[in-house]
């Protein structure tokens, strides 16, 4: 759990910035076919209460409250979605949305007689062209 939390704390972009890598990385594990379908209804199910007539909160009774807590269902929904998917599945689309490539470091192998150089130029020729 906490390195999936490390995965999602992003301390170098904004916050409209890591919105967005959030809405991505949710659209991209609702449609992985390795992720559970029921599990697929948490994040559903945040948005229809989002849409819905029906609140805990209503806001035309309290505005700011009323709004704070529809913020607060779609928050935990799309936490709590992120955090029951299986951790190489977020980290896989995790790493296909910052274009990381895992790989180990290796020197280059030590190459006998580089000391040697080439000094050449380019000239270009006209050709028969038929």
């Amino acid at each position: 759990m906490s390195i999936k939390h490390d995965i999602l704390q992003n301390k170098d972009k904004g916050f409209f910035q890591d919105l967005v890598l959030r809405i991505k990385l949710i659209m991209r594990l609702v449609g992985d076919k390795r992720v559970n379908i029921l599990l697929k209804i948490v994040p559903v199910a945040g948005l229809i209460y989002l849409v819905s007539p029906i609140d805990l909160i209503p806001d035309i009774a309290l505005p700011v409250i009323g709004y704070l807590d529809d913020a607060l269902v779609v928050w935990l929904c799309s936490t709590l979605f992120v955090a029951l998917c299986p951790e190489e599945i977020v980290q896989e689309h995790m790493n296909a949305l910052h274009k990381v490539v895992n790989a180990t470091w290796r020197d280059a192998p030590d190459q006998a007689g580089v000391d040697e150089i080439i000094d050449g130029e380019i000239h270009e020729s006209k050709g028969d062209t038929k």
